[in-house]
């Protein structure tokens, strides 16, 4: 199946108490690259998204971002150590007496030392996490159905111009035929210029004009090409991503092209192979979107 590499999911699972929110964004990448913003309650969780996403996702550029919305307003409300802070604060209190200095904002600065004040985010358990493991999957489900969507437009455009190199490798062979007796009438004028017709040994010509012909044969590229083209459309119906196949299929397609036009000698083929080659960089566009 044919999914592209760009695609967004989200997903929400909530009780009582919280409401996670788990947004996905994909782009694409030759490789698997996570961007995960948690927070810091569920940092242990990481190893395990990362794990997750390159077991579902596979390739692509992706953000992952997890969103908290207490339902319980107290859920996520910041608790304060009252006997740390009446402790700091007794400190300070001593110490400004001792120095004789005003105590001014005592308080505010009690309030402001290490570990007064904690925040309920920090901690969550068990059943949180599978509340956020559940949005994540979710996520997952969503992300990879905008990939499917987006991949059925690509697979269309894609067949459509291995379809259109099938047609043009048609043309070539409908312009090919007067090609062979073109190029001997051209060597023949030539000799007969150089060096004059009746000067020319014929057997001699003819051995070395087999072997000419030999080297500018393109049969094999034609019947290569065309190989490559339907197994690039039977690849499209593969039930498996196929990304990298279809872009080494491409590759194997671009060289059997290349080496059909250099091979040619022939104005009207050339020109075929020119619009050849504007349908396999099309193709390879799109593949670099393609999982």
């Amino acid at each position: 199946m044919i999914k592209s590499m760009t695609g967004y999911g989200i997903g929400t699972r909530d009780n009582q108490k919280v409401k996670y929110t788990v947004e996905l964004k994909s782009l694409n990448s030759k490789f698997l690259e996570l961007s995960l913003r948690l927070p810091k309650a569920f940092s242990d969780k990481e190893l395990t998204l990362r794990s997750e996403c390159s077991r579902l996702i596979e390739r692509g550029k992706v953000n992952l971002t997890v969103g908290v919305e207490y339902i319980d307003q107290t859920a996520g409300a910041a608790t304060i150590n009252a006997a740390l802070l009446k402790n700091y604060y007794a400190q300070l209190e001593a110490i400004a007496r001792d120095l004789g200095t005003e105590k001014g904002n005592l308080f505010e600065l009690a309030l402001n030392m290490p570990e007064v004040i904690s925040h309920n985010e920090e901690e969550a358990d068990e059943a949180e996490a599978a509340l956020l493991m559940g949005a994540f999957q979710d996520a997952v489900v969503q992300l990879n159905r905008f990939r499917a969507d987006e991949g059925a437009v690509l697979k269309q455009d894609l067949a459509a111009r291995a379809q259109g190199i099938e047609r043009l490798l048609a043309e070539v062979e409908a312009v090919e035929t007067n090609r062979i007796p073109l190029i001997r009438d051209r060597i023949g004028q030539y000799l007969d210029k150089a060096v004059g017709k009746e000067k020319v040994d014929m057997n001699r010509f003819e051995q070395e004009l087999i072997f000419y012909i030999d080297k500018l044969d393109i049969t094999e590229e034609k019947v290569r090409l065309r190989s490559h083209c339907n197994y690039f459309l039977q690849a499209l119906e593969d039930a498996d991503a196929n990304g990298k196949k279809l872009g080494f299929i491409s590759q194997e397609m671009g060289r059997e092209i290349n080496t059909l036009g250099s091979k040619a000698n022939h104005a009207g083929i050339q020109q075929v192979v020119v619009r050849m080659k504007e349908e396999l960089e099309k193709i390879k566009e799109q593949l670099l979107n393609v999982l």
